[in-house]
Formats: C-alpha cells, structure tokens, sequence
C-alpha cells in the first residue's frame, strides 16, 4: 500500500452506514450509495476513510456486533475492490466486528471506548496480533449515558491521564506504542466549555507524544458556540477548528465535509508548514 505523505495533517472523511448519525444518517444505504461517495471522497482529497455502522450520537441506541457487520462488510469489502490503495478505517467498539473488518481489508480501527476501560476486551488483542493503526478516543459511558457524566475538575488532566491509563493497559496487553493515536473525544462526556477548553490546550495532549486526531466535524458544541441548529450548517465554525486544532498539535482531522476541509489544510500547511513530529509514524499511515 503506498505511503501517505507525512508533510501535512491527514484529512479523514466520515462514511456513516447508519440510519441514526446525528449529521447524515439514513445518506449512504448499502453498496450502490456507498462506492460514488467513496469516490468522491477520495477526489476531494481524504487520505483515508473512517466506515461506521453504528451510531455513537448522544441518545443512540446500540445494534450489536451482528448488525453491525451486516452493514459494515458488503461496504468494505466493495470499496477495498474499487480502490485498493485506499487507506481504510472501521469505527467500532467490537472485537468481533473489527477482527472481521481487518480480515476484509479494513486499515485501521477507531475505537469510540477505547479511551475508557475498553468496552469489549478481547480488542486488544485483536490490536495487537493485526499490528494495525488504533484510534483511542475518550469517552465515559455510553451513547445515552455519557452527558450526564461530563464532570471534570481539569477536564485536559483527566482526559490526559484516562487516555494514558488507557494506553497503558493496551501495551501491557500487547499493543505496539506506535499502533495508538488519541482522541480527546470532542462531544463525547464533554460540554461546550469543556471542548473549548481542550481545543486551547491540545499541546498538552499532543505532548504525550501520540499522534493526535480531532473530530469536530458539525458537532454540537460548533453549534452551541454559533447558534447553529442545523449540523450541516456547520461547516465553516469546523473549518475553523480544524485550522487551530491543526496549528495546536493534531496530525489528523476526522471530517464530513473533505473538499472544504482539505483545501483548508493545504492552505494552512502553505502558511504554517506542519511539524513532522505532529504526524503519525508510518506504521500508522500504510
């Protein structure tokens, strides 16, 4: 698989195959929806695509490992057809389901749990043995749960230290350091000052020394911050954080909108060129 260049911030386009994303939802229903999105996604310049079948919006309700490959499979593994030199990504929190996705072509896996105590624990595992790129994002809870338990003294410290702890117990159990890249998880356990909060001082995330991702694609708190109901609405409050979050640390941006994402980050590399150290290891790019 060839190499993405590690000279900028990697531009991850969000394919749901869900009828219940908080965003888009119910746009992409199996295979003949999926492959022209695909397409179009990587001509707008993602460098890797994140596939997910089940929803993790505030409220949702979980469908379990079956259905979810249901969903997920025929879809991977037509992409993985179409284009071969793509970089894939599954976004799941099942041992079962990402075991199955990296046997079907999948890349990496973006774990939504992984920063907690890891929600299924037979992942690590699968991690370890597949020597694959591993998103671990924080969170507390679950998708109806997870509002009520955005309490925090120093919400950068604790999100630090439980991403830590994480990776801890990870490589105890096998994982290589340089299979992980964190997630602070924007939205998730999270109010509209605590993400502010985090976006300001992402250095400190990114001085552990993982590679950063950042998802702030048409979330609530860009919402909250312009008075925008509407997600899709959003799009130029995410620019905006992409940007800052970019010159802040973070080496990849989890997106729905690419085409206008992508040119932003080409922009600000032009200006800013970006650190090497801020980007993932090639392992985490092949």
């Amino acid at each position: 698989m060839t190499l993405i260049p590690p000279n900028r911030p990697l531009v991850m386009g969000v394919m749901n195959l869900t009828p219940d994303s908080f965003s888009d939802g119910g746009r992409i229903r199996g295979v003949d929806q999926a492959l022209p999105q695909a397409r179009r996604l990587l001509a707008q310049g993602a460098d890797l695509l994140d596939l997910g079948a089940q929803s993790t919006r505030p409220g949702a309700e979980e469908v379990g490992a079956a259905q979810e490959l249901q969903r997920l499979l025929p879809v991977l593994t037509a992409i993985r057809a179409a284009h071969p030199a793509a970089v894939l990504s599954v976004d799941t929190f099942h041992a079962a389901v990402a075991e199955a996705a990296l046997a079907a072509g999948a890349d990496w896996i973006n774990d939504v749990r992984g920063g907690s105590r890891l929600r299924d624990p037979a992942m690590a595992g699968v991690v370890a043995r597949a020597g694959c790129p591993y998103v671990v994002m924080h969170s507390r809870g679950d998708s109806c749960a997870m509002d009520a338990l955005a309490v925090y003294g120093d919400v950068v410290a604790e999100v630090r230290a439980e991403l830590q702890a994480a990776t801890d117990r990870l490589t105890t159990a096998g994982v290589r350091a340089d299979q992980i890249l964190w997630d602070p998880g924007l939205g998730f356990a999270k109010t509209t000052d605590q993400n502010l909060e985090l976006l300001r001082r992402l250095p400190e995330l990114a001085g552990a020394g993982h590679p950063l991702l950042v998802g702030p694609s048409r979330k609530r708190f860009i919402g909250a911050v312009l008075g925008e109901s509407r997600p899709r609405a959003r799009l130029w409050g995410t620019a905006a954080v992409c940007a800052l979050a970019v010159a802040r640390g973070a080496a990849v941006l989890r997106v729905h909108d690419v085409g206008p994402i992508a040119q932003v980050m080409r922009m600000a590399a032009a200006v800013d060129p970006a650190q090497p150290d801020r980007l993932p290891p090639s392992s985490a790019v092949t």
